[in-house]
């Protein structure tokens, strides 16, 4: 029998149907990777950022020239234990969910739906958990397609410890279920050697295998060269620059959360901007402009980046118009409806 689940209590008064809004405007601009809800594991450590509202992002994204934007839950879900949680571990006991996402999902259709006025900005993504409870996130994420849109699916699996492989073993049924619904995979990347859930080259592997589901590789994989060339040799993957400018730090100073420089895009990484041209220039048709809002900034106990949405939607506005509107629009669009 199926684990009970709680399920957020709102109504979902969203219409299925679903039509992006492809006319060009003065908001014509494509934010593909933003956060929206809570993340628990973040606020109970005292770590940062931990939430951000639908509206606020909206409305900020607006005062900046963006136009859309692709949103899904915070990382941490409820189908991991509270206490384990409090003391910085992923650990399901005494969770307050059975299945991975499926409030965070619902609680974000939710939201969406209590601006009406804002319809046309949301590009819905919803989360996947790909190690654990498969077939009861594929159900519970069929109920919800019956009443809501998904227009990709996203994993995050460092934070949750969850491996992206398990899309090539038991959570096969989410590439499925990808292809059968003709939308793509958005996915956290990791080239760090202790980071065994995200690695750039087993996300890329999936994608050689999947030929019939796109990929989008989140964070200009990490930088590493290698897997930038390989996402311009597959066709059926492109990458965004979500969180450029921490990821731009993080390689002035050769910390190996991005690729070493023996393997590293070359570039001048003090110039944020000069970074992002060349990434546009090298990946004409593969770079997908996003901020990783609000995770443009990210502070732990180790560490402290901090940028800000209007600097990161700087460094895209320094682009020739017809560049920005490639990788801030065209190649966006490309992705979600997989036409080039």
């Amino acid at each position: 029998m199926r684990p009970h689940v709680r399920e957020c209590k709102q109504k979902i008064p969203l219409n299925k149907k679903f039509v992006l809004n492809t006319k060009k405007s003065n908001l014509d601009l494509i934010d593909i990777h933003n956060h929206v809800g809570v993340d628990l594991l973040f606020y109970l450590n005292g770590h940062h950022p931990y939430a951000q509202s639908w509206l606020v992002l909206a409305k900020e994204a607006e005062a900046n020239g963006i136009g859309m934007l692709g949103v899904f839950p915070m990382v941490s879900h409820l189908a991991l234990g509270i206490e384990g949680m409090r003391r910085g571990v992923v650990d399901p006991a005494g969770a307050l969910e059975a299945v991975p996402y499926e409030f965070e999902n619902r609680r974000l259709v939710s939201e969406l739906a209590m601006f009406p006025d804002l319809a046309d900005r949301a590009i819905p993504v919803w989360m996947v958990d790909p190690g654990r409870s498969s077939i009861w996130q594929i159900a519970g994420l069929r109920k919800l397609r019956e009443t809501a849109v998904c227009r990709m699916l996203k994993i995050q699996g460092t934070i949750i410890q969850s491996k992206v492989t398990e899309l090539l073993r038991s959570g096969e049924c989410f590439l499925d279920l990808a292809e059968e619904w003709n939308v793509p995979f958005i996915i956290h990347s990791s080239v760090h050697p202790d980071d065994h859930w995200s690695q750039v080259s087993d996300i890329l592997e999936i994608a050689r295998q999947r030929p019939g589901v796109r990929f989008c590789v989140a964070h200009s994989c990490r930088f590493d060269h290698a897997g930038l060339d390989r996402v311009a040799e597959l066709p059926n993957t492109w990458f965004d620059c979500s969180a450029h400018r921490i990821h731009c730090m993080l390689a002035a100073k050769d910390d190996p959360a991005v690729a070493p420089s023996n393997r590293r895009f070359p570039a001048d990484y003090r110039d944020t901007s000069a970074v992002l041209a060349k990434l546009a220039e090298t990946y004409r048709d593969k770079l997908c402009w996003g901020s990783d809002s609000p995770f443009y900034s990210y502070v732990d106990d180790k560490i402290q980046l901090l940028s800000s949405y209007p600097e990161e939607v700087a460094d895209l506005m320094a682009l020739p118009e017809n560049v920005r509107m490639r990788v801030g629009r065209r190649n966006s669009l490309a992705l979600l409806d997989g036409k080039k």
